[in-house]
């Protein structure tokens, strides 16, 4: 196969039926020097040895529930209807957390770029989620009560919390996180979705959806609850590879002698034995009693989307019990037919050689990556640097250089802003849509990014790239002007030092002066329009 001479992004797009591209050290070091950093480098060379079609002008997204990437074609021509499976609200959502809504959030913004409307539900979970989650029927606590009985003892300086804990105490917590987390979307720039439903607004429905299964005979009452019978669907499983046979066979599920099959799921739980002191409670055909976890995101997506509906978004960790359990529920109450086309799930941030966990407890929230001195917009794009499917190892150091490439491309696009309008170079463009139309791979499309900020400084064109940086703008969602922060005083003093020695040639002073501005974390920079002061 002969490769043609061509630059480090259209060799990464090159095209061959059925053979992978070869790479010679002159382009990887090409390429290499293009990202500015070794984890962007290395990321997107993962997916230079994947056959990315060098015209592709539909979006393509790996289909978890396939296996493969597959061609996207919303039910309704124009129009998509996405959900994300949100937080629960036990807790502030940890920067792991965040990188998988920001996958939901990319995935928006590029079809909405790409013209279509999008109508997008992201739930909040303020009940039913008990702490043993890995198995499809979940015991234990619930994550947001135990939080509040937490926060009470410690407040009230009281042992037996859970005597004096009241469904005001319960619901504090959740306004309280809910509020924490809706702000740290804010500062991420995240598109806010159409719909925000809570788990507690949406009992009524979830009550008639289980008494369908009932009555369809994919749903039974014991003493205890009301759950799904996982034989009565027989694709149970197919999504996350769990199958009735492979649980079985494994040590993922414990024996109830209340349930049909050791791994049927409960619906609903009542308020009796281990759940008899559950504060937060609703009336049903069963007895009083709370739902389970995996029914409310069938029903606060069949509400406010129908079914069937485009795209299901959430991370990996979701994939089993809680998206399997969607699918059961939802296809069983429903037509019989799949309720969603296009499931996609982000992969793990790691700490280390151990994925990000508030059990773990590795986890690091947005204020602990501001109080290292960064930008919640260094922080999208730092994740939004690498592959969704590919596993971020978490560094401080990537996080470092993700900010100055991130600073590299707003000095440029500015300076594309400030320059006269000129004819758009519609190459890029077409590079860019192709990139994020092959499974959003997002470190192809920066490799466009950089790729033209060198040619159109050298080439004197930068006035034909208008287009192309709105376009990235709007895709990344991290490279708009942020308010300029109060520069210190200390720091302006010494720039107006600076200055002085400038004006009478005394470059060693000014020199100097410049360092002591850059360990106060700023950087002077001299333009026809005099200083400019960067925050580093």
């Amino acid at each position: 196969m002969r490769l043609l001479k061509r630059s480090p992004i259209k060799t990464l797009q090159r095209w061959t039926i059925g053979e992978k591209i070869p790479c010679t050290t002159l382009a990887l070091r090409k390429f290499e020097g293009l990202f500015f950093n070794t984890l962007l480098f290395h990321s997107a060379l993962h997916f230079m040895y994947t056959s990315i079609p060098s015209v592709q002008v539909s979006l393509h997204l790996y289909n978890s529930l396939t296996k493969k990437e597959e061609q996207f074609v919303p039910i309704k021509e124009g129009e998509v209807k996405m959900y994300t499976c949100g937080p629960t609200v036990y807790g502030r959502p940890h920067i792991g957390n965040y990188s998988s809504f920001l996958l939901a959030d990319l995935l928006r913004r590029w079809l909405e770029v790409s013209g279509h409307t999008v109508t997008h539900v992201k739930n909040i979970t303020d009940v039913g989620h008990l702490t043993g989650d890995t198995a499809a029927d979940a015991d234990g606590d619930d994550k947001i009560e135990k939080q509040a009985l937490k926060e009470v003892r410690e407040s009230k300086e009281s042992k037996d919390a859970k005597e004096i804990l009241s469904k005001d105490d319960v619901m504090a917590i959740v306004k309280k996180y809910s509020e924490q987390y809706i702000a740290d979307e804010v500062a991420l720039n995240f598109r806010e979705p159409e719909h925000r439903p809570l788990a507690t607004e949406t009992i009524p429905e979830m009550i008639a959806m289980i008494e369908t299964l009932v009555k369809k005979n994919h749903a039974y009452e014991t003493d205890d609850g009301v759950y799904f019978d996982v034989t009565s669907f027989p694709d149970y499983g197919k999504l996350s590879g769990n199958t009735l046979d492979n649980l079985s066979a494994g040590s993922r599920i414990d024996i109830n002698e209340k349930k049909k099959h050791p791994a049927d799921f409960a619906l609903w739980k009542k308020c009796v034995g281990a759940n008899e002191h559950h504060i937060l409670r609703w009336e049903s055909p069963w007895g009083e009693g709370f739902p389970g976890w995996h029914v409310e995101c069938s029903c606060m997506s069949d509400k406010f989307l129908g079914s069937p509906f485009d795209i299901h978004t959430g991370g990996e960790d979701l994939i089993f019990p809680h998206h399997e359990c969607e699918v059961a529920q939802s296809q069983c109450s429903g037509s019989g037919k799949p309720h969603v086309n296009y499931w996609v799930h982000k992969r793990f941030i790691d700490m280390g050689d151990t994925k990000m966990s508030k059990s773990l407890g590795n986890v690091l929230t947005l204020p602990d990556i501001e109080n290292m001195g960064f930008s919640p917009l260094d922080l999208r794009y730092y994740l939004l640097s690498v592959h969704y499917r590919t596993n971020l190892k978490f560094t401080q150091k990537g996080l470092e250089d993700g900010h100055k490439a991130r600073r590299k491309i707003m000095e440029w696009m500015a300076e594309v802003d400030a320059s006269g309008s000129a004819e758009e170079n519609t190459d890029a463009q077409d590079e860019f849509a192709t990139a994020m139309n092959s499974d959003l791979n997002t470190p192809a499309a920066l490799a466009t990014v950089f790729d033209l900020m060198s040619s159109s400084r050298n080439e004197g064109k930068l006035g034909a790239c208008k287009a192309f940086v709105e376009t990235v703008r709007a895709t990344f969602g991290c490279f708009d002007s942020e308010e300029k922060e109060d520069i210190p005083q200390d720091v302006l003093d010494l720039a107006q030092k600076r200055e002085e020695a400038r004006q009478n040639k005394d470059f060693e002073a000014s020199d100097s002066i410049r360092d002591q501005i850059l360990t106060l974390g700023y950087e002077v920079k001299d333009t026809s329009e005099g200083q400019k002061i960067i925050k580093l």
